[in-house]
């Protein structure tokens, strides 16, 4: 396990390495576009101004193409304003069989390409009943019951303590900026399982009970790598469903990659303008 440990992070650096000899050699910020949130793409390329880099995941050391519905196999660099952007357009889940480390692999590698922000977005089930199928939804905090942590084994020093605090897991600057350009946009609590099942009614009414409002099947390994390198987090669900239980439909994938669609335009302009936002904060600091 030990070995395990440091050979993820020697990986993710060899994995930067090849990168960035396609890629510019510094980036600010990763946005990892989760299910739902691959129709986004388009609009995002649009706002670069600079040329799209595009490499397939697959030629990169430690990424494998997802398995999931609707998950891309693509990492793109882009530049919002001046701000330097990598879109990792799939994620591996824990339920697809490679382990933890493959999971959080993204975040460490972007790690090394220079980002300390990190956009998280997927699509989730809703457990609130007022809040309509295809909004976006702002996470402020979450519980992981996937029964896996990305800090298991020994630590990788220098680059973060042992123990992480994650009382702040999603930047309330980040949140905040959110609001600021969407101020109706709701935050909740996120439910993260391993998954591939979806949940039973019984499991939704525990989650209820427990303060969750999505549950979804990503998400939470990746906030707690990402702040275990004291990155900062904004991780953003689509509401692709009503929980099990809770509307009487049989839920499928097929459903998730359908409400992404439908909602593409506005999921895809909600992260335009959080991308430029972030862009003239950090403008706003450089100066």
């Amino acid at each position: 396990m030990e070995n395990a440990v440091h050979e993820a992070f020697a990986l993710a650096e060899h994995a930067a390495t090849v990168i960035q000899k396609t890629f510019p050699a510094h980036h600010e910020v990763l946005v990892v576009l989760g299910s739902g949130w691959a129709e986004s793409v388009p609009a995002l390329e649009a706002l670069s101004t600079s040329p799209v880099h595009t490499l397939e995941i697959a030629e990169i050391p430690g990424f494998k193409k997802p398995t999931a519905l609707g998950h891309g196999g693509a990492l793109k660099s882009i530049t919002v304003g001046s701000t330097p952007v990598l879109l990792l357009t799939g994620r591996t889940h824990l339920y697809e069989g490679r382990g933890v480390h493959a999971v959080v692999h993204g975040i460490r590698t972007a790690y090394n390409l220079g980002c300390r922000t990190v956009i998280l977005t997927n699509g989730a089930g809703c457990l609130r009943t007022d809040w309509q199928v295809g909004t976006p939804v702002v996470i402020r905090d979450h519980i992981n019951l996937t029964a896996h942590s990305p800090l298991t084994g020994d630590n990788a020093p220098p680059l973060a303590g042992r123990f992480v605090d994650l009382t702040d897991a999603y930047a309330t600057s980040l949140r905040d900026l959110v609001r600021s350009i969407e101020p109706s946009i709701n935050e909740a609590v996120y439910l993260g399982l391993h998954g591939p099942h979806f949940e039973t009614p019984a499991e939704i009414t525990m989650a209820a009970t427990w303060g969750a409002e999505m549950v979804g099947m990503s998400t939470v390994l990746e906030t707690i790598a990402a702040r275990h390198l004291d990155m900062n987090v904004l991780a953003l669900s689509l509401a692709t469903n009503l929980a099990s239980g809770l509307s009487g439909n049989k839920l499928s994938g097929e459903e998730v990659i359908q409400v992404g669609k439908d909602s593409s335009k506005r999921v895809g302009d909600l992260l335009s303008r959080v991308l430029v936002a972030f862009d003239q904060q950090q403008n706003g600091k450089r100066s």
